[in-house]
């Protein structure tokens, strides 16, 4: 059965601690702001450095081109079925509250403590990195920037994040929006620029386009892997249902809007991309979008650096927006400090969990490969997406009769579920990476600290007295579920 929610507060309008009302967050994500969050995360840097690696394992670009549509049709039903999971609970938190309510409290653990430590701020970086690449570039011309100023700029990048989204829900979903509106202008940039070729007969990248297809399941997993990247945020409006406008109906219709719009400007990017340049000079690019920029826009081809930088940063906010939640959701179940689920008393942000994730993000910065990031990252989203789907195929068996405005039909959630089993085993089986074997000890650490920490609740009381003071600090106070 469904485990039973804590009891909570009725959620209050006053901020007056002193009459004992707990605070909790405002609900200030309509539909446009959920179409940014979702399009807004999706749209980083992986269309622009993630092309090469899918072309590189599959081998041509046909068959790269279906690895794309098959990506974007897979974020299609793992979002259409997130979206009956969040009318069904409708609370935030993502994969980690539909696992703690469905399967209970130790799969959640383990999911909260390998997102909240590794998972998230490792995805926060490589994006980050990204950003700072493009950024600095146009700084260093015909060179490579020194990693140093890289890595300082990437951490410029997080600590402006920080503030944006402690500061203000709605500057930091107003950042959402108009950073999605410059990264979609620079898109179609790119799409009409791959038209205007097509037309004029540079097709020779798309003769005998099946040639040399792979057909290996390791590659062809590490293929859907990257491709897999680009489409990263499918699920974000699920970490923030307690903050949006009728829940009920901005999810699915957010997701309807967004996702299919994303594919169609992927899918046409990739074509543009082929249009430009032969498969061996994308595969031998560094940088797809730059070089694409430098064959179609010549002098003007610093454009192109400049819109990755502003996708990349618009990206970088909405995994920082969606992961704090993570974070603040798992410390209001008891599943990390306390302190991290308190809200500040007048701006009503998740401020402690934010500076948390922000300050494990810097810490990833130091040292990461953008390619065994993405294979890292991918490997356990993909597995907890399938641990989430199967708790929704469980509900939807097990028990019809709850109550939920949006159903997706079973067959749905029966693909993703399968091409998660497929995902995470296929690169396994084939060609076992070695950023995917670190996994094993960092997943029996977290078992050796939930039994004493979380089950037996063995807190030092040092740890209370430190809450206190850092409470007092940072003027934050406990919040409450939202009455939905």
């Amino acid at each position: 059965t469904m485990r039973e929610r804590k009891k909570t507060d009725p959620p209050q309008s006053s901020t007056d601690l002193s009459e004992g009302k707990k605070l909790r967050l405002k609900q200030e994500v309509g539909l446009i702001s959920g179409v940014s969050l979702i399009a807004g995360t999706m749209i980083g840097s992986g269309i622009f450095m993630s092309p090469e690696w899918v072309l590189h394992h599959m081998g041509n670009p046909a068959s790269s081109l279906l690895i794309w549509a098959a990506c974007g049709l897979l974020a299609m039903f793992g979002a259409l079925s997130y979206a009956e999971l969040g009318t069904i609970i409708k609370e935030s938190g993502g994969e980690y509250i539909y696992i703690l309510r469905i399967f209970g409290s130790f799969p959640a653990f383990l999911f909260a403590y390998t997102s909240v430590i590794l998972v998230r701020p490792a995805s926060l970086a490589a994006v980050c990195l990204s950003f700072a690449e493009y950024a600095v570039a146009p700084f260093y011309p015909g060179c490579s920037p020194p990693q140093v100023v890289v890595k300082c700029t990437a951490a410029a990048c997080i600590l402006l994040l920080t503030i944006i989204n402690c500061l203000n829900v709605r500057l930091a979903t107003s950042v959402m929006n108009i950073f999605t509106a410059a990264k979609l202008l620079a898109l179609l940039v790119i799409v009409v620029g791959g038209l205007v070729l097509l037309a004029q007969g540079q097709t020779q990248s798309f003769q005998n386009g099946f040639q040399g297809t792979t057909v290996g399941i390791g590659a062809v997993g590490v293929a859907f892997y990257q491709g897999l990247w680009s489409y990263d945020g499918w699920n974000n409006l699920n970490y923030v249902t307690e903050e949006l406008k009728k829940p009920e109906v901005t999810l699915p219709r957010a997701v309807m809007i967004a996702i299919p719009l994303v594919t169609c400007l992927y899918l046409l990017v990739n074509v543009s991309y082929l249009a430009a340049m032969t498969p061996s000079e994308l595969l031998s690019s560094g940088a797809v979008a730059v070089t694409w920029g430098d064959k179609v826009l010549g002098s003007w081809a610093w454009l192109i650096s400049l819109s990755v930088a502003l996708s990349t940063f618009g990206s970088s906010n909405g995994t920082f927006f969606s992961g704090g939640r993570v974070c603040y959701i798992a410390a209001r179940e008891g599943h990390m400090p306390d302190i991290l689920s308190m809200a500040h008393v007048r701006r009503l942000t998740p401020s402690p969990a934010l500076m948390f994730t922000s300050m494990m993000s810097l810490i990833m910065i130091i040292s990461g490969n953008f390619t065994s990031i993405v294979n890292f990252f991918s490997f356990i989203a993909w597995f907890f997406y399938g641990m989430t789907i199967s708790g929704l195929l469980y509900l939807k068996i097990k028990k019809p009769e709850l109550p939920r405005s949006y159903k997706v039909p079973i067959i749905i959630p029966i693909i993703v579920l399968m091409a998660a089993v497929y995902l995470v085993l296929a690169p396994i089986i084939d060609q076992p990476q070695a950023e995917i074997l670190y996994i094993i000890p960092f997943i029996v650490s977290g078992i050796i600290l939930y039994f004493p920490l979380v089950r037996f609740k063995c807190h030092p009381r040092f740890l209370q007295s430190i809450t206190l003071h850092l409470q007092l600090f940072l003027e934050v106070a406990p919040t409450t579920r939202d009455a939905n």
